[in-house]
């Protein structure tokens, strides 16, 4: 699902955002109610960036990337831990590209998120490649989602990639 997002197009920058787990729900431009095989997922498009809500079998889990006012926690490469009975993983970094580069990047993610039944994608007004986009999927009794965050007045496209599920055996 693409939709134009009803907000002012503020000049945030990629360095501005910042991540958060257990947030409450915060205030949503577009949201996208998803059922992944007994996980009920909530993608949320902020007028900051994502927000994505998780629920199954009486767990819940929260992650936030947005840019948060008077928020301490920057946004970090990589995350592993515990939260419940649920390993949690989360990555992300930053590609910087041309301003070619960019609009291209921006025109194909924008194009795959939109046709997907499980993404959401949101593009701001005042430039077109001034988006943030979701997509989720169900795998091996895991929850994952990948997002991407683009900032086209600085070239840069903020990528996150999370995995969430019950623990997994330790592999040789």
């Amino acid at each position: 699902m693409l939709t134009t997002l009803k907000t002012s197009y503020t000049d945030t920058r990629a360095a501005d955002l910042a991540w958060a787990l257990g947030r409450e729900p915060l205030p949503a431009l577009a949201v996208l109610d998803l059922e992944l095989s007994g996980a009920k997922l909530q993608l949320r498009l902020l007028g900051a960036s994502h927000q994505v809500l998780l629920e199954e079998e009486g767990r819940h889990c929260s992650e936030t990337v947005a840019c948060m006012p008077g928020s301490s926690t920057p946004l970090p490469l990589g995350v592993s831990k515990r939260v419940g009975e649920w390993e949690y993983e989360f990555a992300a970094r930053v590609e910087t590209l041309s301003h070619g580069s960019f609009a291209g990047r921006a025109q194909e993610l924008l194009a795959l998120v939109a046709d997907h039944p499980n993404g959401l994608a949101g593009t701001f007004p005042g430039s077109p490649h001034a988006f943030t986009a979701m997509l989720a999927q169900r795998h091996e009794g895991q929850v994952r989602w990948r997002t991407w965050h683009a900032y086209p007045q600085e070239g840069q496209l903020v990528v996150t990639r999370t995995r969430i599920g019950a623990r997994m055996p330790a592999t040789l």
